[in-house]
């Protein structure tokens, strides 16, 4: 199978990566209070019937969940020069995931994104774009870290690049930095519109291009007419930005409008963006609707 086509499943489903952060108590929970936020977000996800998960991303927001750990950050202040951190982020909750179920996305906030959360408090940097490309440097390490515990597949998160803010050939280069510094499968996710950005995105060399189309049906249209061979979609159905629960026939709509225009061998179906801020009751049955319809587009197929 080709680094493009990993899993050998058509409309195979998966998730953006972040999860509703639900405490648990017990013992383990005095030594790592989201432990059992961990637990609860694999366990959900395996019992939707996700084919590929992650660790939920319960420990922080995108930025600071990344910037925090990196020498050179302090706070939300880039205040010298940016090295990798001192120990891996996200391997240990990626190794646990991976103890539970067999495919898993590991999942870093992209360089371009971060370098826009942050403030610039020292001359070492003249400007973002040089942050950028620092930043992708030390993220490095980190992507090296995730694909020697055997993920399925990595995930950079770029959120920023559909607003226009961004430069998007030094996104570029930073992503392609990360991308090339590992052998398995790579995955950008952009959420929001992608009109004004979509032609410059696909110009990334990734396996896997992710955006939404349940809450931007436009980008549905706006991707129609594009290339993509080579490359996988990873199909964006459920509406990440409301406790609104769709129904099995609703997400199925979605999924076989997806069909219409693409081959279902290509497309990842999943959720818009993360589910961070939904309820886990939610979250849950989103996803679990999700994979009910994904299934049931499969055997129609």
């Amino acid at each position: 199978m080709s680094k493009a086509y990993f899993i050998n499943k058509v409309l195979a489903t998966t998730v953006v990566g972040s999860y509703p952060v639900v405490k648990a108590g017990g013992l383990k929970s005095l030594f790592d209070p989201l432990a059992g936020a961990v637990g609860i977000a694999v366990a959900d996800q395996i019992g939707a019937g996700i084919d590929i998960i992650s660790d939920g991303q319960v420990r922080g927001d995108m930025i600071g969940a990344f910037a925090g750990k990196l020498p050179g950050v302090k706070g939300q202040d880039v205040t010298g020069k940016i090295q990798p951190a001192a120990a891996a982020i996200t391997v240990a909750d990626t190794k646990y995931a991976l103890s539970k179920f067999p495919k898993v996305k590991g999942i870093i906030t992209g360089p371009s994104t971060l370098a826009h959360g942050l403030h610039i408090s020292t001359p070492m940097y003249r400007n973002r774009e040089e942050l950028t490309l620092d930043l992708a440097a030390a993220l490095v390490v980190e992507a090296k870290s995730l694909e020697a515990t055997g993920i399925t597949l990595l995930q950079l998160d770029e959120p920023i690049l559909s607003t226009g803010i961004a430069d998007l050939a030094i996104g570029k280069q930073a992503v392609e930095l990360i991308a090339s510094s590992v052998h398995i499968p790579v995955c950008m996710h952009v959420c929001g519109n992608i009109a004004n950005v979509i032609d410059e995105i696909l110009k990334y060399n990734v396996s896997v291009f992710d955006f939404e189309f349940a809450k931007n049906q436009a980008n549905l249209d706006i991707l129609s007419r594009r290339d993509l061979t080579g490359h996988m979609l990873g199909y964006g159905c459920i509406d990440s930005t409301t406790d609104e629960v769709e129904t099995v026939p609703e997400i199925r709509k979605r999924i076989e409008k997806g069909v219409e225009y693409f081959d279902p061998k290509i497309l990842l179906i999943d959720p818009d963006c993360g589910m961070r801020m939904r309820s886990r009751e939610s979250a849950y049955w989103k996803l679990k609707n999700m994979c009910e319809a994904a299934k049931e587009v499969r055997i129609a197929l």
